[in-house]
């Protein structure tokens, strides 16, 4: 199963759909030529076409707001950075032209928005207004990083094995169910080794990183200005390690801790989403109406437990012909927690599981594991498998994991046994992976802003500071942002926006230690 802490939410515009139909009832980047050298390539952009079902399905994206289209292109980077003279593989780039003045223009501002897995050609449009102050002096560019979306997506299984995939249990109470567990990882894997043999070693982060420095270079910019959320923390810290004199203006949200083992990030997130879950829950008891799924908060907490259990033992109908499974409802829970915005689809999902109705809180999990409408996954369940295996060194048994177990429980009743059963999807992986944790030191580097989230359920709080520790003394500067969900940026707090903008547009860096509420 895939560790829902390691996704970026970036599918919640879609959900938002689909909830809202539920509840109320870009590639096409042309290829260059393949005896262009790779570092003087000029990129052939021309409008995007609708997104290819890896990187999510749905039409092409909608005319910014001033009536500019999104524009595409491929980029050829080698396949193996260590034969870069070798096989190449095209890397999916989407951008809007800068909105202001030309001479006000600084350059290009590249985005990524996590996972590892999402795409960002189609995520970049769904967000996009978000960012049109950014706009003003910075051409938004963002792309589907090497094995994710259009570029050579690792493909693994195929859509109806998906959703039986999906439908396992993965939170394996005996023998039976924990040999089933490890059959069902290592279809998973196979399929993957099987479909993807040729990109799976390159999947890296340094990899994606040195992608990051010749796009730098082909976009025609001196320094790389930066915008990475979630897992794009990681790949930001990584790329400064590697270049951090090409470091330009760059912002981190959302903050990944680089100093943890995947244990520890597990752990640590287990205890991130079970915060997340008692800010839901005091929420909801402390509005003015009845909260309709508790009276108190221990309550809520109470219920949702026994839910899980009760489906363990007995699923219930969610989008036919698919059963809402323990596995799936905890998938949907930990979704709706990334956004404040989508508490009120829990309480809505909670209060119609309560009756027998799995529906919502289905659909919240199928958005977490990238499956649309019309019952197509992207390729984020297999990117995000694929490049945190080749990143991750630790591989762990089903008898570790088992023996970990009552810390995963004391950390989080309800997200413990998930995320610790989600370890042993490294286990027999084809590819070794490549350390312990990532190197993010940067001597040398400009000013990162750094942004952490004190109610962030997937990169909880405490890593934005061992961030700034680990990228060195004088690098990253730390603001503190006192709110919910995962990021601070998107959820529009004008003090994080305003240091945002003054540091991006202005050079303005804020004074170190800024606390925004």
């Amino acid at each position: 199963m895939p560790n829902p802490s390691r996704l970026r939410a970036a599918a919640l515009t879609a959900t938002a759909v689909a909830l809202s139909a539920l509840l109320a009832g870009c590639g096409g980047g042309s290829q260059e030529d393949d005896d262009e050298d790779l570092w003087g390539q000029e990129l052939r952009w021309k409008d995007c076409g609708a997104p290819s079902e890896a990187e999510g399905g749905g039409s092409a994206p909608s005319p910014l707001p001033d009536g500019d289209a999104w524009q595409c292109a491929t980029m050829k980077a080698p396949l193996d950075w260590d034969d870069p003279e070798g096989a190449t593989i095209g890397l999916a780039l989407i951008r809007a032209e800068a909105s202001g003045e030309p001479d006000r223009r600084i350059g290009s501002l590249v985005f990524n928005f996590g996972g590892p897995g999402g795409s960002g050609v189609t995520t970049l449009p769904a967000f996009g207004q978000d960012y049109a102050k950014l706009r003003t002096r910075y051409d938004l560019v963002s792309f589907d990083p090497r094995g994710v979306g259009r570029s050579d997506p690792v493909e693994c299984l195929d859509d109806e094995q998906l959703d039986t995939y999906f439908q396992q249990d993965a939170t394996p109470d005996d023998q039976a169910e924990r040999t089933a567990l490890v059959a069902n990882t290592e279809k998973f894997n196979g399929a993957c080794e099987k479909n993807s043999k040729k990109v799976l070693p390159h999947v890296r982060t340094t990899d994606a990183a040195r992608d990051m420095d010749l796009m730098r270079q082909v976009l025609g910019d001196e320094k790389l200005h930066y915008f990475g959320i979630s897992y794009g923390t990681e790949l930001g810290g990584v790329y400064a390690h590697l270049f951090p004199k090409h470091v330009g203006r760059a912002v981190f949200d959302a903050v990944v801790d680089p100093t943890q083992t995947s244990e520890q990030s597990s752990l640590g997130q287990a205890k991130g989403f079970q915060l997340a879950l008692d800010n839901f829950a005091e929420d909801c008891v402390s509005k003015t109406e009845d909260c309709p799924v508790g009276d108190t908060a221990e309550d809520v907490k109470a219920r949702i437990a026994r839910l899980l259990k009760d489906l363990d033992r007995k699923p219930i109908p969610g989008v036919f012909p698919r059963k809402l499974t323990e596995t799936a409802a905890t998938g949907g829970i930990a979704q709706a927690l990334y956004s404040k915005d989508f508490w009120e689809y829990l309480t809505e999902g909670l209060e119609q599981a309560y009756d027998g109705d799995g529906r919502v809180l289905m659909v919240l999990s199928d958005s977490l594991n990238g499956r649309n409408e019309d019952g197509e996954y992207s390729n984020i369940t297999a990117a995000n498998v694929a490049i945190n295996c080749a990143d991750d060194k630790p591989r762990y048994d089903t008898a570790y994991v088992q023996g970990k177990l009552p810390e995963f429980r004391d950390a989080s009743p309800v997200f413990g046994d998930y995320l610790a059963w989600s370890m042993v999807g490294c286990t027999d992986w084809p590819v070794a992976g490549a350390a312990d944790h990532p190197d993010v030191s940067a001597p040398g580097a400009p000013p990162i802003l750094v942004i952490g989230n004190t109610g962030d359920p997937a990169t909880p709080y405490e890593g934005a500071g061992r961030m700034v520790d680990a990228l060195g003394k004088g690098v990253g500067v730390e603001l503190t942002y006192k709110g919910q969900g995962h990021g601070s940026y998107d959820s529009k707090n004008r003090c994080v926006q305003n240091a945002v903008h003054g540091y991006l547009l202005d050079g303005k860096v804020p004074p170190a230690n800024t606390v925004c509420s």
